[in-house]
C-alpha cells in the first residue's frame, strides 16, 4: 500500500503561480509512475500530467503545455507539479496519483493509489 498526500493548493489570482507537491509513505521501495490529475466541479476528472518512474519521461495534457511542470525526487518519495501562468480554468480540486510500474501512464485507470486531493482556485 502507498500512501499520498498533497499540499501546496490554494487561491490564486490568474497569471500566478502555485507549486503542488504529493509526498507518498508506506510501500515506496517499489517503481512507481506518477500523475497529476484534475476534477473542476460538473466534469470529469482529467489529467493534467505524468511522469515516468525515473523521470526522463512526462506527459502533459494540451490545456496545460506550457505552463506546468512535473517533476519527481525518488530520493524523497514526492512528486511535484510547478504551475504557472494560472487561468481561471485551471480551477478545481487537484489529485496526485501513484501506478506501480515504471512506464508513463496517461489515464486514470491504471493509477492504483490516490491522494485525497487538494483545492486549486484561480480567481479573475
Amino acid at each position: 500500500q502507498v500512501q499520498l498526500v498533497e499540499s501546496g493548493g490554494g487561491l490564486v489570482q490568474a497569471g500566478g503561480s502555485l507549486r503542488l507537491s504529493c509526498a507518498a509513505s508506506g510501500r515506496t521501495s517499489s517503481s512507481y509512475s506518477m500523475g497529476w490529475f484534475r476534477q473542476a466541479p460538473g466534469k470529469e476528472r482529467e489529467i493534467a500530467a505524468a511522469i515516468n518512474w525515473s523521470g526522463d519521461s512526462t506527459y502533459y495534457a494540451d490545456s496545460v503545455k506550457g505552463r506546468f511542470t512535473i517533476s519527481k525526487d525518488n530520493t524523497k518519495n514526492t512528486v511535484y507539479l510547478q504551475m504557472g501562468t494560472l487561468k481561471p480554468e485551471d480551477t478545481a480540486v487537484y489529485y496526485c496519483a501513484a501506478s506501480q510500474t515504471k512506464g508513463l501512464r496517461i489515464t486514470a485507470p491504471l493509477y492504483e493509489y490516490w491522494g485525497q486531493g487538494t483545492q486549486v482556485t484561480v480567481s479573475s
